[in-house]
């Protein structure tokens, strides 16, 4: 195995020392795999698992590591288990093939007895990560000023880190990007000398689509790294964009269509009133909305809400995933508008993210130069198809909303 930094990876260059939490997290672990259709393979030839032969395999390489990952914090050990090697996919396994027996069963895995104590296995989001003006611009850096070069190695050409929109099985992956932006331009009927405002910038893709239509655009993000690449791409485009290093507290004027893809997943539960609200406030009479949103069922929501996992102390630090009841509520009791349209992306997400860890495994080599180690490689790895699993099995969705004021629809 390779040598984990233990600088850079305090959590995971050493297993914890839980033998009694290990023990327990082993008593259930057991009983509970032996209803999901996979393998787990041990060194000693022993297997657990509802699968057959061609199920897929989890190989676990270090039982007494992995166990006590997962007795001391089982919503994160599991990633992090993976992330130090403990265990790994066996031959010819696919790691989302894996995950998604996983994924389909998430509601119901824990068994219903021991859903009670779940109150005492979650952590509530760590006060630094809070969405404040402050907190979110830490939360962006965390995320997206790990380096441009990184996302281009597993990127299309328009850099678009959000779902793609697929018109058929042979559509390439930029052509869906596309074809995703034009649908949320379309929505937001942005039109030559619309004045568009985008709360989100990524790296320009969807500024420059509305600026070839002749809009006035501003688009706003608090990641320093994407905007000097953004600003670059403007050029390199011919397009004149306002790009402004700003939060979306901080907006003032007013917009004829205010669109967001993949934002509002940063925004956090606290601070959705406020989102919501700022954008009806910006939002010009006659104007439209549209958004990207990565959603969840409203139950899962509801449990998983006040809950700190693997996904926000390692990939979306303040990250939270709202439902659709969730935002329709929040609009409701907190501006004029209502969603009037919602175009369900789920399973193109399942295929960006799958084409996505493509390139990145295709091109790692690329990765690794820039600095990143292994650790990094495979945390990144069950990013990914931790995502595609969920959104294969329906756990997550995303949607295009279109929004308005239902006096001027």
């Amino acid at each position: 195995m390779t040598d984990i930094a233990t600088t850079r990876w305090p959590g995971i260059a050493r297993a914890p020392r839980t033998p009694l939490k290990a023990r327990v997290a082993k008593a259930i672990l057991k009983p509970t795999v032996n209803h999901v259709p996979v393998r787990l393979t041990f060194a000693n030839g022993s297997t657990w698992g509802a699968g057959g032969a061609d199920s897929p395999e989890m190989r676990v390489v270090r039982p007494k590591s992995f166990f006590a990952r997962l007795g001391a914090d089982t919503k994160i050990g599991f990633g992090e288990a993976y992330m130090a090697g403990d265990w790994t996919t066996g031959t010819g396994t696919d790691l989302a093939d894996l995950l998604e027996p996983f994924a389909a069963r998430m509601a119901t895995i824990v068994p219903v007895p021991l859903q009670r104590f779940r109150v005492f296995v979650d952590k509530k989001l760590p006060h630094h990560q809070r969405n404040s003006v402050k907190g979110s611009r830490k939360n962006i850096e965390a995320h997206y000023d790990l380096s441009n070069d990184l996302f281009a190695q597993f990127l299309d050409p328009t850099m678009s880190y959000s779902s793609a929109w697929f018109e058929s099985p042979e559509q390439d992956l930029e052509a869906a990007q596309l074809r995703k932006i034009d649908a949320i331009l379309d929505d937001a009927n942005v039109t030559a000398g619309t004045r568009v405002l985008e709360i989100g910038s990524g790296w320009g893709a969807l500024a420059i689509r509305a600026a070839q239509r002749g809009a006035t655009v501003t688009t706003i993000t608090l990641s320093s790294e994407q905007a000097a690449l953004a600003r670059q791409r403007f050029v390199e485009a011919g397009v004149d964009v306002d790009l402004q290093l700003v939060d979306y507290r901080e907006v003032t004027g007013e917009y004829d269509a205010i669109v967001s893809v993949e934002m509002i997943e940063a925004v956090g539960e606290e601070y959705w009133a406020t989102y919501f609200a700022k954008i009806d406030q910006l939002l010009a009479p006659g104007g439209r909305v549209a958004i990207q949103a990565i959603t969840m069922d409203h139950h899962r929501y509801l449990a998983t809400r006040n809950s700190y996992g693997w996904i926000q102390k390692y990939i979306f630090p303040g990250g939270l995933i709202p439902s659709l009841d969730a935002i329709d509520q929040t609009l409701g009791d907190y501006t004029g508008l209502t969603v009037t349209n919602r175009r369900s992306l789920g399973q193109d997400y399942a295929r960006t993210l799958h084409e996505w860890r493509d390139r990145f495994t295709t091109n790692w080599e690329a990765v690794r130069v820039q600095g990143f180690d292994e650790t990094f490689r495979r945390m990144w790895e069950f990013y990914l198809a931790y995502c595609e699993a969920g959104f294969r099995t329906g756990y997550l969705d995303v949607y295009q909303l279109a929004m308005g004021r239902p006096t001027e629809v």
